[in-house]
């Protein structure tokens, strides 16, 4: 089982009103709700809460009820997302719902986080969009982070930070839709954690809001499944055609399809051959493989040269070899 719990609250009584936090809550819920494959299979069963006025406010009591809730019982995974006010002080960090009138009266992060770390679900994931939020997982007065096996942080900003809206859109909440629609993919086609972080932060660069990551885990899970750059049994086929590491692949002519450019007296193409150079060149694509003492794999086939794994390359020659996927 797999659920998510996604907070958007736009709506607040006597705070700031908010713009954005109800879009990002709905750009969350649409891509976690299904993977990214060709049968959009399903991935998590989302409760969408959300605040855009008056008639819909979400109070702090609603806010911690469903906090509760995510985090009873088992499952494999449970994800809080939350995108509105965040406000930090000397007592901790809070959440602010609709009905808060300064800041220290929302939901603490210490509860919060007492919950996810108590849960009995084997991953529990919390991600923030609010300012401040880098404080979610060290207690009030503490500098390092408490965190239990399987839990992971991954938060706007520091705890002095303010998390940035442009266009009605959390920059934060951007960076993970965008992530989770398949550029943080690996080539399996998972999304994790670790992988969405770095997206977000190599988007940011120094001078901007910076992403927190916070985890406790022996393994990452994966968020989200998209279809991956290379179908799986052609990966697997790496093992073959690269039997050992640091192993040269030797081509000839006979396996480029085409004609044009062709020395004289070169063999024609070969079908056999012409199908696995298709595969190889889809490694090349990936940086799987690079050809050697050529610029392109059409070189390296029409000067008979051959090419080798890169070092991602090998890294999943060997993965395959292990059956790791």
């Amino acid at each position: 089982m797999r659920k998510a719990l996604v907070v958007g609250i736009n709506h607040y009584d006597r705070l700031t009103p908010l713009y954005g936090c109800v879009n990002d809550a709905l750009a969350v819920r649409d891509v976690l709700e299904s993977n990214g494959d060709l049968a959009r299979t399903a991935n998590f069963g989302v409760k969408l809460l959300t605040a855009s006025g008056p008639e819909n406010a979400v109070t702090r009591g609603d806010l911690k009820d469903q906090v509760e809730d995510l985090f009873a019982g088992r499952n494999n995974v449970a994800l809080f997302y939350f995108a509105g006010h965040g406000h930090v002080e000397a007592t901790g960090g809070y959440l602010c719902a609709s009905d808060c009138r300064r800041g220290d009266d929302g939901l603490s992060l210490d509860e919060v986080m007492t919950l996810a770390n108590d849960s009995r679900s084997e991953n529990r994931v919390v991600l923030l969009d609010s300012c401040h939020s880098g404080v979610a997982g060290n207690p009030a007065g503490k500098l390092t982070a408490e965190l239990s096996e399987g839990m992971t942080i991954l938060t706007a900003a520091t705890k002095e930070q303010y998390a940035t809206e442009a266009n009605c859109q959390g920059l934060f909440t951007g960076l993970l839709v965008d992530a989770l629609s398949g550029p943080a993919a690996n080539l399996v086609g998972d999304i994790t954690p670790g992988a969405v972080y770095a997206h977000i932060d190599q988007s940011l660069g120094p001078w901007r809001q910076r992403p927190i990551f916070k985890t406790n885990i022996s393994s990452f899970v994966s968020l989200r499944n998209v279809q991956p750059p290379i179908p799986l049994d052609e990966l697997k086929q790496i093992v073959q055609h690269f039997p050992t590491a640091g192993y040269e692949f030797k081509l000839d002519p006979s396996y480029e399809p085409e004609l044009r450019g062709r020395p004289e007296g070169a063999p024609p193409p070969d079908p056999k051959h012409t199908a696995i150079f298709a595969v190889l060149q889809k490694y090349n694509r990936v940086n799987l493989l690079k050809p050697v003492g050529a610029p392109h794999m059409w070189h390296a086939a029409i000067e008979s040269k051959s090419c080798r794994l890169t070092a991602l390359g090998e890294h999943y020659r060997r993965l395959v070899e292990e059956k790791l996927f």
